[in-house]
């Protein structure tokens, strides 16, 4: 659950998992199109938790990569609060809301998803429940226990999220924005980079705390301030940190390249989810904390 000027909300996703090496042939679905969508998408989670039926379901009707969604500030779903408020009719009941391309298929430019992101087998398409807040609380809370256990789309729905995105879907389910963030870290887990994930994690859920990674052989990342700065170790100043014997350092240089290799990596992915990444030269014999705090 969420809570901005605009009042509470409750956030989710419809994920979609995609064919091996499939892509989607649109990135986003017309007026028409999208108001099908979902009015299936609100049947479907209505049916595990009726109050649903009591708010406002606004939903993208565009696809995007999980790390877009899971950015500082939620900026997809804040987007589709800010396009909740200004729609028309907010007088006439709860409202099923789709926002993606215009009856010229053009996509707005908040909804367009991130070209250095597509190639992805998990496509996501946000959503958000707002209302009473009561009723958003229960909600949230309802969701949270039955998504992730009991959520998957109904069949005509995941057929008409096929046949209008011209996409080939293995599986199409509802998660929370917590369950689209639980499944992610397991994906970085099997992919090696369970160490990065407590970095992202703050940036999401506590973005004015600080949070390091120090755990040799990796390298020393600090997040503050909405940033990642990232120590840059020339290779005398990498032995002497991750005490390798100094008159070795040059028959060591593979192994070093594989450490930069590791921080692009590193800086590549915090920046998939909108993190900006700096930088830091720390001297030989410097403390990379000292560098990483001035």
């Amino acid at each position: 659950m969420s809570k901005t000027e605009h009042g509470v909300t409750a956030m989710g996703v419809m994920a979609l998992e995609l064919t091996g090496g499939s892509a989607p042939e649109r990135g986003a679905l017309a007026p028409e199109q999208a108001g099908m969508l979902a009015e299936r998408i609100g049947r479907d989670l209505a049916q595990w938790i009726p109050e649903i039926r009591a708010l406002e379901l606004s939903v993208a009707m565009a696809h995007f990569d999980p790390a877009e969604v899971l950015r500082p500030g939620w900026p997809l779903h804040r987007r589709l609060e800010e396009l909740q408020a200004r729609a028309p009719g907010r007088d006439q009941g709860p409202r099923v809301l789709a926002f993606g391309a215009d009856a010229q298929g053009e996509i707005p430019l908040p909804f367009q998803a991130d070209a250095q992101l597509t190639g992805g087998g998990l496509r996501v398409l946000p959503f958000l429940l707002s209302g009473d807040p009561e009723i958003v609380a229960t909600v949230a809370d309802a969701m949270e226990e039955v998504l992730l256990a009991q959520g998957m789309a109904q069949a005509d729905t995941a057929l008409l999220a096929q046949e209008s995105f011209g996409a080939r879907i293995e599986h199409a389910r509802y998660l929370t924005a917590n369950d689209l963030a639980a499944m992610i870290s397991m994906q970085y887990d099997n992919q090696g980079l369970a160490p990065l994930w407590p970095l992202i994690e703050a940036a999401l859920l506590a973005p004015h705390t600080e949070e390091w990674l120090q755990q040799p052989p990796e390298p020393v990342l600090r997040y503050v301030d909405g940033e990642v700065r990232i120590a840059l170790f020339d290779p005398a100043g990498w032995c002497d940190y991750y005490t390798h014997d100094r008159e070795n350092c040059e028959r060591l240089r593979g192994v070093y390249e594989q450490y930069l290799s590791r921080q692009r990596q590193m800086a590549a992915v915090l920046e998939a989810h909108g993190l900006p990444v700096l930088y830091v030269h720390v001297e030989p014999g410097q403390d990379p904390r000292q560098a990483l705090a001035a």
